[in-house]
């Protein structure tokens, strides 16, 4: 299975993907007061392997 596609580099406009494995956005609402903190820097950061992360949106503020 390691041969598979799904591992393989992929092209995306000009940004290179080291394979293709895309994480859809999850609506979590943990960043307090709208700014995004160390917690979920280190909650992408564990899932980094994926080749693309869609972040989850934030409010914005008034």
């Amino acid at each position: 299975m390691a041969s598979s596609k799904l591992f393989s580099t992929y092209k995306l406009g000009s940004i290179e993907l080291k394979n293709r494995m895309v994480m859809a956005p999850m609506t979590r609402s943990r960043a307090i007061g709208n700014i995004p903190d160390d917690l979920i820097a280190e909650y992408y950061a564990q899932r980094s392997d994926a080749g693309l992360i869609i972040t989850e949106g934030t409010s914005p503020s008034p």
